[in-house]
Order: structure tokens, then sequence, then C-alpha cells
């Protein structure tokens, strides 16, 4: 070696070489160093190693003046100070003293103290989940995946149930962000999807569905949750609010069933679904893929489940409302129109994440897909021209100033059509053919194809003439089938009203 220091490194590789039979001479080759090199490795005692670590500096300390006197008091009072927010304290303290270069040793230095003399760190208890003992329930989102729904961005949330042994789980779409409704009506089709139920189920605080709830109305919830779970013979728990942690069963498994989710749109090719029903369809496939991969588990752990009810519970919230003169229902800041034969009556609404499903008494007589505010001091309508255009057909000229002008008008072609008719047509012959058109649209199901005609009519510069589309559509259905109906003779009854063997003629 001619006076030259040998390292771990090189010692390592050649006692490495030597343990696989090589010869001192091969083993020192491939060290880098000489036979007589190896054989003094091996011939010294164990306990002297070949070359010592130094523990002395060899170039002076830079924050010898600061470190003791300065900085160590500033991380004992808040030990998450930054080395660069220390670095810029004594730069502005010691001007020229400090350049950014000794960034890095200040750093490594903050890091040692820490090490040895920092505050103690929070300590993480593994846990052994014991099978059917424990599911999990959370909410989350795809982030930087868009999902849209016949082209248009579809926002929506993931409800996850997992459980904590087997790992099985099960998504489902959420709309309009977290709630009572979208955690019962996803955890209970969970259960009946598991074909049982574990012995407890957690959940994270829910914040989202208790933000900017009474205190009353935060209990009815408490108190319907645990009704829920109790139905189920599961204890319900929740994690400590602001302990992410605790949910560590869910969150972490959350990324894992994302990325999943995030291949399988980029090997389908679009992120575009025709209907929310064929997204969750998509989904479920995806779901069940991952779960084919826990099933020896889950098959060991459906053992432990407890059996289901006979039935469901309700998975709903109900509420109240009555039916106005304008033929609508208000229910949670949004306006919904009705068939007005039910004007006046008061319904029961079974609110549900992505609907309403209203109830005169216990007859269901409507279904409407729930829609959400923008903001916490907004209002939204869903308005069906359909409910209302029988009326509207007799007053045609109320339609200009009504309230629900805008909203009664079903796509963006009808909105383009009224405002070429408000600026072309006198303000009673505009109104009147709009709700024509809505009408004619309502009685024959031709609302697409009846909006496309308008539409190339007012391009071509035709004139437009409601009464030729009237008669149009009323010679375009099909005329009854004529039935000719044969009377038979009285003769003919003879056999049915003689008794057998013999014949009595009434004729």
């Amino acid at each position: 070696m001619s006076g030259k220091r040998i390292n771990s490194q090189q010692e390592y590789i050649y006692m490495s070489s030597r343990r696989l039979g090589n010869a001192q001479e091969l083993a020192a080759a491939k060290a880098g160093f000489s036979e007589r090199t190896g054989r003094n490795i091996e011939n010294r005692p164990s306990h002297q190693p070949m070359f010592q670590k130094h523990h002395w500096r060899t170039r002076p300390d830079p924050f010898a003046q600061v470190w003791e006197q300065e900085l160590i008091p500033l991380l004992k009072s808040s030990p998450t100070l930054s080395p660069l927010t220390l670095l810029e304290y004594i730069q502005e303290r010691y001007a020229g003293q400090y350049p950014d270069g000794v960034l890095r040793s200040l750093q490594r230095r903050v890091k040692q103290w820490k090490a040895l003399s920092g505050p103690e760190k929070e300590v993480m208890f593994l846990q052994r989940h014991e099978p059917g003992h424990l599911g999990l329930s959370d909410f989350t989102q795809l982030k930087e995946v868009w999902i849209t729904i016949g082209d248009k961005l579809f926002e929506h949330l993931l409800y996850h149930f997992r459980l904590a042994c087997s790992g099985w789980s099960h998504m489902k779409v959420i709309q309009g962000g977290e709630s009572f409704s979208a955690l019962a009506e996803g955890l209970q089709e969970a259960l009946w999807r598991l074909g049982g139920a574990p012995l407890e189920h957690r959940t994270d605080s829910l914040s989202a569905a208790f933000k900017n709830l009474t205190k009353e109305a935060q209990q009815d919830i408490t108190d319907r949750y645990q009704a829920f779970c109790a139905y189920y013979q599961m204890k319900a728990t929740r994690n400590n609010l602001g302990v992410s942690h605790e949910n560590g069963s869910i969150e972490s498994p959350h990324g894992h069933l994302k990325r999943r989710i995030k291949q399988a749109l980029i090997l389908r090719g679009s992120n575009d679904f025709l209907s929310v029903e064929g997204y969750q369809e998509w989904l479920d496939e995806v779901v069940n893929q991952h779960n084919r991969r826990n099933a020896k588990g889950l098959a060991a752990e459906r053992v432990y489940l407890q059996p289901l009810p006979k039935r469901k519970t309700i998975d709903f919230t109900e509420v109240c409302a009555r039916v106005s003169s304008s033929s609508t229902i208000d229910v949670r800041r949004a306006t919904y129109t009705v068939p007005s034969r039910l004007e006046g009556e008061n319904l029961r609404v079974h609110l549900y994440h992505d609907r309403l499903e209203c109830y005169l008494g216990a007859m269901p007589v409507i279904a409407l897909k729930r829609v959400y505010p923008a903001g916490k001091n907004d209002r939204v309508k869903n308005v069906n021209y359909r409910h209302v255009i029988h009326s509207l057909i007799k007053k045609p000229q109320a339609f200009r100033y009504s309230q629900l002008r805008d909203d009664l008008l079903p796509t963006v072609a009808y909105k383009e059509i009224w405002k070429y008719l408000d600026k072309n047509f006198p303000g009673k012959e505009a109104c009147k053919f709009m709700v024509g058109l809505l009408y004619l649209a309502a009685q024959y199901d031709c609302e697409s194809e009846l909006s496309e005609i308008i539409l190339i009519q007012i391009r071509q510069n035709q004139p437009l003439r409601l009464r030729e589309l009237q008669q149009r559509y009323k010679t375009a259905l099909p005329e009854p089938p004529k039935i000719t109906i044969i009377q038979p003779g009285l003769s003919a009854y003879n056999m049915l009203l003689s008794p057998p063997g013999r014949e009595v003629n009434y004729a």
C-alpha cells in the first residue's frame, strides 16, 4: 500500500471475498491493496480495527460563536424552527459572517441536536387486527384526476369502507359532500355486499357533516349514527378530532385504491362516462379486482362476521315539504318542481345524497335528482317544465316575468331559441311561441328533435310558424288500429246452454 490508508469499504470487500473462499492474493486485488496488507488485516486482534475514525474537527467550527449562546436556546424554546430560519436570523445579526454556503452544515448540526437533545417524538404503535372485529369508513376524493359525465365535469367524493383485517373494500360515488345520508347509504350497501357486519365500526370526526350545524342537529346526527350501528350490532366509535393516524387502516389504503383507479383510467383511455351509474359500475369492477387479491383473507374473516338482519334499515334523512301554489317544494336551500296535482299537499321526502324520493302518506309519488347550492348563502333550482307546462300553455304571457323562466328552458338550445324570439318577435308572440314549443316537446316527447328543427330554421332565416309544427307532430302520431268485431249467431250458444247429449234451439 506504500503508506496509503485503506478505508472501511476496502476492508469489507476483502473480508467478503475471503468468506467466499477466495485466496488472499485474489481478495486483496479485488479490494485494491497488497497481499501483505490482507495478511495484516487477518492477523490483527479482532478488537483492534485497521484504522480508527477520527473524532476531532478537521476545520474550524463556523458556528462556534453562536451555537451554544444563541441557536441552542432558540431550538429549546421552539424546536420547530428550521435551519434556514436560524441561518437568516444570524445573518441579520452578524452581517457578512455567515454566507449561504453554510446552510448544509447548519442543517446537519440541527438534525444531530434534535436526535440527541431535542423533544421526544410521537411513537406509532402498530396494531394487531383480529378477524371480524373492525370495519372503517371514510370519504376521499380523486386528486389530479377529473371525471366527466357526458363531457361535463363531475364533482364528487368517494365513500370507502374497509375491513381492517382482510383489507376487503367497497367504494361508492357520493354527490354533494360528506353527510349522514351518504355515510349510512354507503355503509349499508357495503355490509350487504359483504354479507355480514364487523363488531366495531369506526369513522373520523366527519367534520364536514357537522359543519355549521346547531348543537341539537349535531346531537341528532350522532343519535342516528348510534342507532344505525346498533341495528347491525356494531359498536360505533370515532377517532379523536385532528388525529388522522388513528384512522391509518383506511387512510393509507385510500392511496392504494386511488392509484389503482388512476391506472385503470389510463388503460381505459378516457375519463368520460355516459352516466353516474356507468361510472359506479366501472368503479365496482376496479375495486373487485383489488378485492380478489384479498380473497383468502376475506374467506377466513367472513367466518367471524355477524349475520345481517332480515331487512335494511333507514339510510336517508326524512324531511317534510309542502307543495306551494307554484308547484314547487323547498328542501335544503334548493327549489324543486313537482306535478301540479300535488299542490297543497304535505310530502314526506326521503333525502339521499343524489336524489329525493317523495311520498304522499305511504305512496311514492315522484323521485327527483338532488341539486346542491354552490355557496353557503346561495340557492339552486331543479325545474322540470313538464310539471307545469299544461298550466302555462293556458297563460303563456306569464312566462316572460316568471321567477322560473330561465330554469323552465331545458337545454342550451332552448335558451338560444328564446333569446332569438325575445329579440325578433313582439312580446306576446315570443312568449306564445316559446310556451307552445315547450308544450309540443312535452306532449310528443320530442324535445331534442324540436330544438334542432327550430335552430336550423333560425340559421337559414326561415319563417317560424308554430301551427305548422303542431300539425306536423299531430299527423305524425300513429292512428289507432281498427278492430273488427264479428258477432256470432245465437245458435252458436246452443252448445253452452244445452245439457250433454241434448241440444235445444233458442233461435
